[in-house]
């Protein structure tokens, strides 16, 4: 049980992805399925960045004094990952992005159809 208190963040993850799962799957309306979309996006990007955490006293992995000679030996668990991170900045570059031509698409069928249900779009194309 006490794994399961102590992997907290973890849950509210999984929490999230499911709202944003359920949004994409189970409404109609264009605008909260995309909605749902960044929600699930942002639970995934916060996963990452969370397991790139050290506790206890990780620095950034810059060697001080690094052009000159090395005065000791670098240990990796001295440092943090910075691959998680500089991943989710990339996700999020994406994502904005994503969301933006989405949101275009969504007003171009809203001009043209004159709703965002999905039901109603359907039923207008047969």
């Amino acid at each position: 049980m006490e794994f399961i208190i102590s992997k907290y963040n973890y849950w509210m993850y999984i929490v999230l992805m499911m709202i944003g799962f359920y949004a994409m799957i189970a409404k109609k309306n264009l605008v909260k399925k995309l909605l749902g979309l960044n929600i699930f996006q942002w639970a995934i990007i916060l996963f990452y960045v969370s397991i790139g955490v050290k506790k206890g006293g990780a620095t950034i992995p810059i060697i001080a004094g690094g052009h000159g000679e090395m005065v000791h030996a670098v240990s990796a668990a001295q440092y943090l990952n910075p691959l998680p991170h500089v991943l989710m900045l990339t996700a999020i570059v994406v994502g904005v992005s994503t969301t933006g031509v989405a949101l275009a698409l969504i007003i171009l069928i809203y001009r043209r159809f004159g709703t965002v249900e999905e039901d109603e779009i359907l039923e207008a194309l047969k």
